[in-house]
């Protein structure tokens, strides 16, 4: 993956008000990134959202106040369906669901050109103290690299998404209740350069947005399953990288409803078919990539700590990168997801890959599905790499050859509740991400267990109905 200039498309504060002032920008999506890596937020007038800027910047002069808006925090304590949930520290029935902070980035203002007149900003989770709110995703991910930063180590990293795209509307999905629907390619069109014509027009309409974004693809193409889309990103700043594909998310939404597509990011929309989020990513000391590998050469001291700390730590960190019920179903031998926390050079059957040549040698972390959410699972492998190079691990074989035939490593987590044993006691976690961050994920996921827990899915149905 190559470096690549994510800028083009984006705003400066001054650029954003002569924009206002010329009427070419009337709505500023002003969103935060939640749980599920969704962004949530309000639309807000675009002159009103400038007045209330510069008010309060000068007022924080004084006062020391943050310039923002306010929204409900259950925004980072909920579910799939935007429940108010029980059990969370931040906010819940007994404080009354009140509002927390929010205060722009300004270093993210971009246009989002499939929704004209509009800009979208990320912003971030304050609590009324002023501090920030530490189970907010970009606080999460914000915090692991600050302790790479302590260690004299910057980030890189380039992200690889997949998701399948249907034919029809979501409204129509819904009412045919998910069942039934046809993958826009009726076949496997992996690397295929000859595709369905309104396959080949949603691609470039993808492409032509996201560049107007400021989130420019390095590539897009089909996948192995009929219908499924892998786009690459190109490399880069991992805070910038997560933002950029949280509204590549909310684009590929937007455009598959006008092009009478549907699309999902399950990690396992069908039996059979899996979906990953695949994070590449490299460790750079002053401007040079402490991953870098001579031509067929060691390993460097710095990676090869980096995959000790992945094998040992991300085991413990599983419901950061595999957040469903759902999300474990990817898991099936052959099927390019792992099943053992192995590592191996080129080995995309193993969790940990190594990949690249020489200076652009690096780490492919296939664990994460489609699902999840971008900061978190990077967050999660930053953390185990953090663990690493300080705890020193010993660094296990590689695996060679097939990776599901091997002994080795781990297995991956058979279910949520298995992932979730590991995850809330686990000294790795605590060490990382602090007791209250781990309370809180820990509870969002007992509550997704306890949602399916005694549910009757269709599969059971299908399966007993007639033979119990």
């Amino acid at each position: 993956m190559s470096e690549d200039n994510q800028h083009a498309g984006c705003l400066s504060l001054d650029d954003l008000k002569t924009a206002v002032d010329s009427g070419a920008v009337t709505t500023v999506l002003l969103a935060v990134p939640n749980m599920l890596g969704q962004l949530k937020g309000k639309r807000l007038d675009a002159p009103g959202f400038l007045q209330t800027i510069t008010k309060q910047t000068q007022d924080g002069a004084e006062s020391g106040a943050r310039a923002g808006a306010e929204m409900c925090a259950y925004i980072l304590a909920t579910n799939v369906d935007m429940e108010p949930l029980d059990g969370f520290e931040l906010t819940g029935w007994e404080t009354g669901f009140g509002d927390m902070g929010v205060v722009p980035d300004l270093a993210t203002i971009r246009r989002v050109p499939y929704m004209p007149g509009a800009v979208l900003i990320h912003a971030d989770a304050f609590h009324h103290s002023g501090l920030p709110i530490g189970v907010a995703p970009r606080a999460m991910l914000r915090t692991q690299l600050d302790r790479l930063t302590k260690l004299g180590l910057d980030v890189k990293v380039g992200l690889e998404s997949e998701f399948m795209l249907y034919q029809g509307t979501a409204q129509q999905a819904h009412a045919a209740g998910y069942q039934g629907l046809e993958p826009v390619a009726p076949h496997n069109l992996d690397y295929a350069l000859d595709h369905p014509v309104a396959l080949t027009d949603f691609f470039d309409d993808l492409a032509e947005v996201l560049r107007g974004a400021g989130t420019p693809v390095e590539a897009v193409k089909s996948e192995g399953a009929a219908g499924q889309v892998e786009v690459t990103f190109p490399y880069g700043g991992a805070l910038a990288a997560c933002d950029a594909y949280t509204v590549y998310q909310h684009a590929v939404r937007h455009l598959a409803e006008r092009h009478a597509m549907v699309p999902t990011f399950m990690a396992a929309p069908q039996t059979g078919v899996g979906s990953g989020l695949h994070l590449h990513l490299s460790l750079w000391r002053d401007g040079r990539n402490a991953f870098a590998v001579p031509h067929e050469g060691d390993l460097p001291d710095t990676m090869r700590q980096a995959i000790a700390g992945l094998i040992s730590g991300l085991p413990h960190l599983t419901p950061l990168l595999a957040p469903h019920i759902n999300s474990y179903k990817r898991f099936v031998a052959r099927s390019f997801a792992p099943t053992h926390f192995t590592w191996g050079r080129d080995n995309r059957g193993c969790a940990i890959r190594v990949t690249g040549h020489g200076d652009g040698a690096h780490l492919e972390v296939r664990l994460p599905g489609a699902d999840a959410n971008p900061y978190l699972a990077l967050a999660a492998a930053l953390a185990a790499i953090h663990h690493g190079l300080t705890a020193r691990p010993d660094l296990p074989p590689q695996t060679t050859g097939d990776a599901y035939q091997t002994d080795d490593g781990l297995p991956v987590p058979a279910d949520l509740v298995e992932a979730l044993a590991d995850f809330r006691s686990s000294k790795t976690a605590l060490e990382a991400f602090g007791p209250a961050v781990v309370r809180h994920y820990a509870g969002a996921a007992r509550h997704e267990i306890r949602w399916h827990r005694h549910r009757v899915p269709d599969t059971e149905r299908e399966r007993g109905f007639l033979r119990a």
